[in-house]
């Protein structure tokens, strides 16, 4: 038999018996035929035929692979692709006839062990009591593959994509059969696994040879796939296997680079942008000026803008100022967070011209939705968290927060935009006064007055301040006896969700340091404050609905969608009596008590967590190190201490989580 009689057998036969015929009367490669373009799919038996339009078959679950059932239905979805890539090879063998001869006879050899593969599984499935044909087949191989325009395609797709992932894939099922007393089934993936190898091996040999050989593997590998490929598809959802990606001949960079590397595998990523000085950048903008960061707070963008990592959900997007390590990128992955991409501002035009599930900056500004515009043309229709061409000043404003006070009672301060209502204010007030810019955040923009006394450099903070922020909220200097705050999110329908509580922990002069987030968020209040908060106060009821429902009519018609976070405390009056201050801020963005809470979802129950943000002067203690070998389970943050950000990357800051039992923190 002809190879080229041979393909064309596999390709359109239209029973198995003719598509996994083992052992042909191979005579020569002679009589190749002329190239010709496919334009269906292969042929097949009625009950395993394939959609030019797709089908969809999820891959089953592991959780019941105990079941024969369950068995026979994961064998089923093996066995499809085994049959694909059969046919993908034949595919090969008669669209480039004019290929080397020893290309085409290795994959002659790789097409008869995969259609062994297809029939080992067809036999365990049997056995399972599924037959091959009666479940939904899965076509994406194929459409992934069959466009191939050079042998190189087929090489780059299928032997360095597909079959790579397989060597993942391959051995992880093989031990998880065998867990449950299914040697025979594990027998053929081991079987499997040895000529996945072989075959990854094949591949790799004609990559290498016709690649731009001014190219490293790995850049040449990246430039060969086009989107929805992407080298992410060659590793499995599995642990990934480095040992058997060295026996097939992959370099060390080349295993580094993938083990570390994401990219949306079919869901529309979001796109999340760290801004977290848009208030000062918006003092800026009404004022008409360029906005030029100091040292610390450009670094404090710059060296923090990985904490999106918090908030952002796998395939999603970080655009970043630089890439992190890889080996921080391992102790991410090691860890268990959901790894989203990671894009280096400026280097984005490739996501640019994807279709993108929605924009989530940290802040609404004018630097957010200048960064983010390049994706609004190919967003989702009707995604929830879409593009913005621009955002009201008052979003940003402590301004808006006052309303809010407003609507819920009587409001501690007063928002005053003129020197003689702030003068009015001063001279009515007892003690010490604070006084806060418009657009200030997180404890920074604000002045306070030493029992009411004006001093030459407070009047001058608030000439500058009411001249360039417009107003600013005066107060009186409290005894805090706690810091606390509620963080919600708002859909683009108005509905307000709370999304859990948050314990701040402030400084003396009440600049923000950290977040504390527990099981119980009151867990280790004494009994004093847990009484008056929980029976005088009634706070859970006040923050699910109280002001849920103030937050919707101040945010009614105003267009906002995203995260909000509302600060509060407990202050003692001259008496000594506690005293509830429901609004103390309103963050119309998202704070650092988001980052917290998202956090707390990722630990392990029982455990607390203390989130703040240090120098790294500071940083004494060792980092937790992830597992040494790598779970497909979820996993959780255990006790010790994790780093956001790259730690080697940051000239200054670190985002810092520590995890412990409750009762190790003590911040009453």
């Amino acid at each position: 038999m002809e190879l080229r009689d041979f393909a064309e057998q596999v390709l359109f036969g239209k029973t198995l018996e003719e598509k996994l015929l083992i052992n042909p009367k191979l005579v020569t490669d002679e009589a190749p035929a002329q190239p010709f373009i496919m334009a269906d799919g292969p042929g097949r038996p009625i009950e395993l035929r394939i959609s030019e339009r797709g089908v969809k078959a999820d891959f089953p679950g592991t959780n019941r692979l105990d079941d024969d059932q369950e068995r026979g239905k994961m064998l089923h979805f093996l066995a499809n692709h085994e049959l694909l890539a059969t046919e993908l090879m034949a595919l090969v063998l008669l669209k480039f006839p004019n290929a080397p001869k020893e290309f085409r006879m290795g994959v002659y050899q790789t097409l008869k062990e995969e259609q062994a593969h297809t029939l080992m599984y067809m036999r365990r499935m049997r056995e399972c009591g599924v037959e091959f044909g009666e479940l939904p087949v899965n076509d994406y191989f194929w459409r992934a593959v069959a466009p191939m325009e050079q042998p190189m395609d087929f090489v780059s797709r299928l032997s360095l994509v597909f079959e790579q992932a397989n060597l993942d894939y391959s051995v992880h099922y093989a031990k998880l059969f065998r867990q449950v007393g299914d040697g025979g089934t594990a027998a053929v993936l081991e079987k499997i696994y040895e000529d996945e190898i072989e075959h990854v091996g094949h591949g790799l040999k004609w990559f290498r040879k016709w690649k731009d050989q001014s190219k490293s593997d790995w850049e040449a590998f990246q430039t060969q796939l086009h989107f929805p490929l992407a080298p992410v598809r060659a590793k499995g959802l599995a642990p990934y296997n480095a040992e058997g990606r060295r026996l097939a001949g992959i370099d060390e960079d080349w295993i580094e680079l993938l083990e570390v590397a994401e990219q949306s595998r079919g869901r529309t990523p979001v796109v999340h942008f760290f801004n977290p000085n848009a208030e000062s950048e918006e003092v800026a903008r009404v004022n008409k000026k360029a906005f030029t960061a100091k040292k610390n707070v450009r670094l404090l963008e710059e060296d923090l803008d990985m904490v999106s990592l918090a908030l952002a959900r796998r395939d999603d997007v970080l655009l970043l100022h630089k890439e992190p390590s890889r080996q921080h990128l391992k102790n991410i992955r090691a860890w268990g967070f959901p790894m989203p991409q990671c894009v280096v501002i400026g280097n984005s035009s490739e996501l640019e011209e994807r279709r993108v599930g929605g924009v989530r900056p940290w802040a609404w500004q004018q630097k957010a939705s200048d960064a983010l515009k390049p994706f609004s043309h190919n967003m989702s229709e009707n995604v929830e968290a879409s593009w913005r061409a621009e955002s009201p000043s008052l979003w940003l404003s402590k301004e808006f927060g006052y309303e809010l006070e407003k609507m819920i009672g009587d409001p501690v301060g007063e928002w005053c935009t003129s020197i003689d209502e702030v003068e009015s204010y001063v001279d009515g007030a007892v003690g010490d006064v604070l006084m806060k810019a418009a657009y200030s955040n997180a404890g920074r923009g604000h002045c306070r007055l030493l029992g009411a006394e004006w001093t030459k450099s407070s009047r001058g903070w608030l000439r500058r301040v009411l001249k360039e922020h417009g107003g600013v909220l005066v107060e009186p200097w409290l005894e805090r006896v706690l810091d606390f705050s509620s963080q919600y999110e708002i859909a683009s329908n108005g509905e307000i969700k709370q999304r859990g509580m948050t314990r701040v922990i402030n400084d003396e002069l009440g600049r923000f340091r950290g977040s504390l987030v527990l099981p119980k968020w009151s867990q280790g209040l004494d009994e004093e404050l847990t009484s008056f908060l929980f029976r005088d106060c009634q706070v859970h009821h006040f923050y699910r609905h109280t002001l849920v429902k103030a937050l919707g009519e101040l945010l009614a018609d105003s267009g906002y969608v995203g995260a909000l976070g509302v600060d509060s405390m407990v202050f003692r009056d001259a008496d000594g009596n506690l005293v509830f201050r429901p609004v103390v801020e309103l963050n119309l963005r998202h704070t650092m008590g988001r980052v917290a809470l998202e956090l707390l979802k990722k630990t392990a129950p029982g455990l607390g967590g203390h989130y703040e943000i240090l120098r790294k002067s500071q940083m004494t203690e060792p980092i937790k190190l992830g597992p040494e070998e790598e779970s497909a389970e979820k996993l959780v943050l255990t006790a010790g201490v994790y780093v956001l950000n790259d730690p080697e990357q940051a000239e200054e800051f670190l985002a810092v989580y520590r995890v412990a039992k409750p009762s190790a923190f003590d911040f009453r």
